[in-house]
């Protein structure tokens, strides 16, 4: 152990310096470069001190960066615009360019930008005009649409960007009225069909001179910067306008561009007549997470390790270690269930999720409340009267011991993903209000998991569960009435605004044949039930807190006391998604654009609620990450020991078992670090919805094979090898091929299982096999 601790610690120090490292260098190329160094203002190719290739265009043409390549659009000797694909190659450094379709019409100005490998131009020459041109189909050929300006519109400039709305990416017009107002209209345009839709009236800001820029930045903002360097940015979920930096009266802004997170800008100052290129970054201006609750968060993490080394010496053997020795009260076991299958998960990005939509997921997780039954009166009685240790004990009398095998298998992957995204979507929260990185969260959620976790088995997991709750619930609240108070109009408003913006939708209404890949109601309804059937019958994690109460009448009740606790704990969190919708627009300006929706809440706790209390419930969902990632771990070291080393005899006693479980354990826990890492992509736009897949993708057929097994009396071991190898080929060809949504992968898993593994069964030879206490139709015999 002493080994493994000296491991981690060197690991943990080695990748620290590393991002360190990192950090420190992208400071350095924050500068203003001099105009000798690049030639072409219109060419700012240099980034992290890596000159690009210039592109030998003419000073007027517009640029757009597509893939690995380049779109030149620019005038020729006719008068109209010329579209060209520009590459390099990589051995002789050389251009290699191919001419695009040319447009029919000459523009006296115009801007473009490209979505979905589709290029759209707008232009003016006495009437706005808007094109496309697909960059994937050759000969292709320019197609007319809808313009977004109306004829009767005082327009001196429209510019274009592709940026989501929360839900879907669109293409946004950024049209500029003449003057003397100088103000902007925002437009929507998703499709020939529906047009362009007005989202933000013109009269929301104005801006003091021409815009020279305008561009998607991050997830959910569009950057726009004047010529006199003003720089302002529209929020596409919110739709409110916020300044970012005053405008200066030197210089004048020639062009401008996004890199990454930077903006550089070629600029002409006023008064020495000199052009120069410079490097913006903008600067979240929000408060520092503060040393106070840095101690907090410190303290908070020390003790849940403290709690694992507690537990340490009374685990004396594997069912200690594994099942708390069965003495776990119902009540504890209820907040652990509620902490393992919601965690940070539900603290940081269902509030998200509702920030960027509406209340139709609220339906799913209600569902619940529907599974419970199934729980209380079908999965328990079944594990219980096995006395199982792993839920897939039941699967080898059942079945067989290879059917047993293949489950347990898929769940042990099921969970090292799991951890990995709740790691990641913690560590991406945390690092917009703390000063660690996301990669150094990752590692020292990691590190402290495998510490108190593999030392203090399932009874510290379920403790530290319990307090999670408490912790995380009450900050909840607190959250939600802080963002009450901060809102002219109160609850009041916050009525208002949902209403208006349709931000408490219940439900889509929507049967139609296309409605399976949207989040229609029978897709929520059934989906939920689906997922929650899934995890309460075949997710170790939720079946071995079944086993750790004295009785089936205490674990009935934890069953049902988590049911009753996630239904108003899903609204609470929804409320407060809302909320932050609401208190974002009427406050835009306390936004930091350059954050991913799934970092919002955290930052709203780190920047608005007291210096202590912010700590503290950071600290909460810190811990709360580590819970279910501990809990992942406990379980996978659980059923790999019960069901691969066990049945095999691999070692010959007890105390070799304990060895063994620890080791597991550990290496559980640093493969969902390493998956953790991965995870840690900007261009996952929410990590719910990933979870969402994840979920569907291993565990509809666990749930499926459950659902077979307990249901018919026909069914036998062919059967149920073929039917959970369906279930997961159909997930696969879903995820890939996008047929069906997300919140459906588990239903359809479940189904796919049932059906064609009742149908192998019923079609191959019958085998004499005892079931008493093994269906739901022998249980009592």
């Amino acid at each position: 152990m002493k080994k493994i601790i000296i491991f981690i610690i060197v690991l943990f120090m080695y990748v620290s310096s590393t991002s360190a490292n990192t950090q420190s260098t992208w400071q350095q190329d924050a500068q203003t470069v001099e105009p000798d160094i690049i030639s072409n203002p219109l060419a700012f190719q240099m980034f992290n001190n890596e000159k690009q290739p210039e592109l030998d265009v003419d000073p007027s043409s517009l640029i757009l960066l597509y893939g690995d390549n380049y779109i030149v659009i620019s005038s020729n000797k006719a008068d109209n615009l010329v579209t060209k694909k520009v590459s390099f190659n990589q051995k002789s450094s050389q251009q290699e360019i191919e001419k695009l379709s040319v447009l029919p019409n000459h523009f006296d100005k115009f801007q473009a930008t490209i979505l979905e490998n589709k290029l759209y131009l707008v232009g003016y020459r006495k009437k706005w005009l808007f094109y496309s041109l697909d960059l994937q189909e050759e000969q292709a050929q320019w197609q007319s649409l809808p313009t977004p300006v109306s004829p009767n519109s005082a327009v001196k400039n429209v510019y274009l960007a592709a940026q989501s709305d929360g839900e879907k990416i669109a293409i946004y017009s950024i049209s500029q009225l003449s003057s003397p107002t100088e103000k902007i209209n925002v437009s929507q345009f998703l499709s020939k069909e529906s047009g362009w839709k007005s989202i933000a009236p013109a009269n929301q800001i104005a801006v003091l001179d021409p815009i020279s820029f305008s561009s998607a930045f991050a997830q959910s903002h569009i950057l726009v910067m004047t010529q006199s360097a003003q720089v302002i940015g529209f929020n596409t979920v919110t739709k409110a306008w916020s300044e970012y930096h005053e405008a200066s009266p030197y210089l004048r802004t020639i062009q401008a561009k996004l890199v990454g997170t930077e903006l550089v800008a070629s600029f002409n100052n006023s008064e020495s007549g000199s052009d120069s290129i410079a490097r913006l970054q903008l600067k979240n201006t929000n408060k520092d997470f503060g040393l106070v609750n840095m101690l907090v968060l410190v303290v908070y993490l020390l003790a849940v390790v403290a709690v694992g080394l507690f537990f340490m010496f009374k685990n004396k053997n594997t069912d200690d270690y594994f099942r708390g020795g069965q003495s776990i009260p119902w009540w504890a076991a209820a907040c652990s269930i509620y902490a393992t299958m919601l965690s940070s998960l539900t603290y940081i990005a269902l509030p998200a999720v509702v920030y960027r939509s509406d209340w139709v997921l609220l339906l799913g997780i209600w569902m619940i409340i529907a599974v419970a039954p199934i729980a209380v009166y079908v999965a328990i009685p079944f594990f219980r009267q096995l006395d199982a240790t792993s839920a897939y004990e039941y699967l080898s009398k059942r079945f067989n011991l290879p059917v047993r095998l293949f489950a347990s298998g898929l769940f042990t992957l099921f969970h090292v993903g799991r951890m990995g995204i709740v790691m990641a979507l913690t560590a991406l929260a945390l690092s917009a209000v703390t000063p660690l990185s996301a990669a150094e969260s990752v590692l020292i959620m990691g590190v402290l998991c495998l510490l108190y976790c593999t030392l203090g088995g399932v009874e510290a997991v379920i403790w530290t569960d319990t307090v999670q709750t408490i912790v995380l619930l009450i900050g909840a609240f607190a959250c939600f009435a802080i963002i009450i108070m901060g809102l002219d109009g109160g609850f009041t408003h916050f009525i208002e605004i949902g209403i208006a913006d349709n931000k408490f939708t219940f439900a889509n209404v929507d049967f139609s044949l296309n409605s399976i890949t949207t989040l229609s109601i029978w897709v929520i309804v059934i989906g939920g039930i689906g997922q929650n059937i899934s995890s309460y019958t075949a997710d170790q994690a939720v079946v071995q807190r079944y086993m750790v109460t004295e009785s089936s009448n205490a674990a009935t009740k934890s069953i049902w006391a988590n049911a009753w606790l996630a239904a108003p704990g899903a609204l609470l969190f929804f409320c407060i998604g809302t909320g932050l919708y609401v208190f974002y627009q009427q406050h835009p300006e306390k936004l930091d654009p350059s954050l991913q929706i799934d970092q919002i809440f955290p930052a709203f706790i780190s920047n608005e609620l007291p210096i202590g209390v912010a700590g503290l419930i950071i600290a909460g969902i810190f811990a709360a990450a580590q819970s279910t990632v501990s809990t992942s771990m406990n379980s996978i070291a659980t059923t790999v020991v019960t069901d691969f080393v066990r049945p095999f005899q691999l070692v010959k006693n007890e105390k070799s078992y304990m060895k063994v479980a620890r080791a597991l354990t550990f290496l559980s826990g640093l493969l969902g670090t390493l998956v953790g890492l991965i995870f840690i992509d900007p261009e996952i736009r929410s990590l719910m919805e990933a979870y969402f897949k994840v979920i569907g993708m291993f565990m509809g057929a666990l749930g499926g094979i459950f659902v077979l097994g307990a249901l018919t009396k026909r069914a036998n071991s062919l059967g149920a090898i073929v039917g959970l190898t369906s279930g997961v080929l159909v997930m696969i060809s879903a995820w890939q091929f996008g047929w069906a949504n997300g919140y459906l992968y588990g239903t359809i898993g479940i189904l796919t299982c049932l059906i064609i593994g009742y149908v192998v069964s019923l079609i191959s030879p019958k085998h004499q096999k005892d079931l008493n206490g093994l269906t739901l139709f022998t249980m009592n015999k």
